[in-house]
């Protein structure tokens, strides 16, 4: 099969921990192309949507890491793949948020022709912190506004600590607790996230929600799941006086064994990810509450590998190799 990736440089990576290299090495191992493309690739020729793409090329048997090598080196070189998207069997969508919306507008006309991970339509809904509103039994008590006033009336009536989330960040970045207990700091963040100088249709929409207590002694769990299924799950836990627990915040990661609230929770949005086509996702719970859902690369394989001493990694190309081989002819090649 010929498999691209739509990532960011592969250069300033770690591959121990990168999920995107790890699922490129097994799509490596078993004998398959592989081509990778960064977003600005992208570009319309004669009707057809076309990438700018590279080849990795490596030797046969080589390590993780040494293949990353191989990688880094064949996306350094000049010599380019000019390939119609249309002509991939599947293609994973791994940029890091936030979504280019013109990218999907262009990847849009190919996917009846290309199995794309995640699908396009289910990013553009699922790319946001506003979809767990679709779960609103399973979620913490959560208020959206771009009105200042009213977040800061939200927060006041709680009466305990809330956490203040900008709605397309990811690994943590601007996530605050704030009370009503410290209000001339609380009057200045609201003003700051929702960027108060603006006029009112071009503020920021700014997510307040209960702050679960539950975070400081047990962590957050990351479940990935595959087409709805559980594929793995570990716990982080945050680090020092940090409460958030992403691993890009410091947090640390352990082993963890679901409870039956959260396959619970698993069972709920199964039906809605499989339907809006987000196969692959990583979801974070937070003391039995559903607190994210990660359609946009979602990480965490190679960590859970080594906890659980599995390669999750198979069990995501299958998946690819069993949806390209079921599409119908018009829709896909044949698996080479």
């Amino acid at each position: 099969m010929r498999i691209a990736f739509l990532r960011g440089a592969l250069g300033h990576i770690d591959p121990d921990t990168e999920t995107s290299i790890l699922l490129m090495y097994e799509c490596y191992r078993r004998g398959h192309q592989v081509l990778v493309l960064q977003p600005f690739d992208l570009y319309v020729r004669g009707n057809a949507v076309v990438g700018r793409m590279k080849e990795i090329v490596a030797a046969p048997g080589l390590s993780l890491r040494n293949y990353w090598q191989a990688a880094v080196a064949s996306v350094d070189k000049e010599q380019r793949i000019f390939e119609e998207v249309a002509e991939l069997d599947a293609l994973f969508l791994r940029k890091n948020p936030p979504l280019l919306h013109e990218v999907m507008e262009l990847l849009a006309s190919v996917e009846e022709r290309v199995f794309v991970l995640n699908s396009i339509a289910g990013q553009l809904l699922g790319n946001s912190k506003l979809y767990t509103l679709n779960f609103p039994e399973i979620i913490p008590e959560t208020h959206v506004s771009r009105d200042p006033a009213r977040l800061r009336k939200v927060i006041d009536d709680f009466g305990g600590t809330m956490v203040m989330k900008p709605l397309r960040s990811f690994g943590g970045q601007g996530v605050i607790k704030v009370s009503a207990q410290d209000p001339e700091n609380l009057n200045s963040l609201l003003n700051y996230y929702v960027r108060i100088y603006e006029p009112y249709n071009r503020r920021e929409p700014v997510m307040v929600q209960e702050y679960l207590e539950a975070v400081r002694s047990e962590g957050d769990v990351r479940i990935m799941l595959l087409n709805g299924e559980i594929l793995g799950a570990m716990r982080r836990m945050p680090h020092g006086t940090d409460f958030r627990a992403n691993i890009r915040a410091g947090g640390q990661e352990h082993a963890h064994r679901l409870t039956p609230a959260e396959r619970h929770i698993c069972e709920v949005i199964r039906p809605r990810l499989i339907k809006d086509g987000l196969h692959f996702v990583g979801i974070d719970v937070i003391g039995g509450k559903l607190v994210e859902v990660n359609c946009v690369s979602p990480g965490g394989i190679p960590r859970i590998n080594r906890l659980d001493q599995v390669q999750l990694e198979k069990q995501v190309i299958d998946f690819i190799e069993q949806q390209v081989a079921v599409r119908p002819p018009v829709a896909a090649a044949a698996l080479r």
